[in-house]
């Protein structure tokens, strides 16, 4: 792959919680080279107040996001996806549509933070790891040296990703 900005699609059923962090994480570590977009094919319509708060305390800017169908990525005025990312186990199993440009595929599953529940410390706890898990992938991809591998290595590694 030539050494450019890449548009990255992370997907969730909700894009509530899960997506929504990967969008934020990868917008700021990745700042220059990476342009991240977040969507869901069931969206819940609001962001969890947790992922925004996660983010937060990681100072992670926290301005504009939005719950959204994964059609809009789907539009021919979308922007052309370099990567998309499933980052739960019930969105990996939908048919998704059709993106524009030849995006690589990875699944990233985790267990969704919002689906915690009881005391509030626990609900955070949850956030965080999966906010830390999501990070680690992410430092990870952007340590892949893009511009000098083909497309097959660049897919085994995303791949593999999803499993550290």
């Amino acid at each position: 792959m030539k050494d450019n900005t890449y548009n990255v699609l992370f997907i969730c059923t909700g894009n509530s919680a899960r997506s929504i962090l990967a969008e934020g994480l990868m917008n700021e570590l990745g700042a220059g080279r990476f342009v991240a977009y977040s969507a869901g094919s069931q969206p819940k319509g609001s962001v969890h107040p947790l992922a925004l708060k996660t983010l937060a305390a990681h100072r992670i800017p926290t301005d504009g996001f939005r719950s959204k169908s994964w059609e809009e990525f789907a539009r021919p005025d979308a922007p052309a996806l370099h990567f998309v990312f499933t980052v739960c186990d019930q969105a990996a199993s939908e048919v998704c549509p059709v993106w524009p440009g030849q995006s690589m595929t990875a699944h990233w599953g985790m267990p969704d933070p919002a689906a915690v529940e009881g005391e509030q410390a626990a609900q955070e706890k949850a956030f965080l790891d999966t906010f830390i898990t999501l990070k680690r992938r992410i430092q990870l991809m952007l340590s892949l040296p893009l511009a000098t591998l083909d497309r097959m290595a660049i897919q085994k590694e995303i791949k593999d990703i999803g499993s550290r």
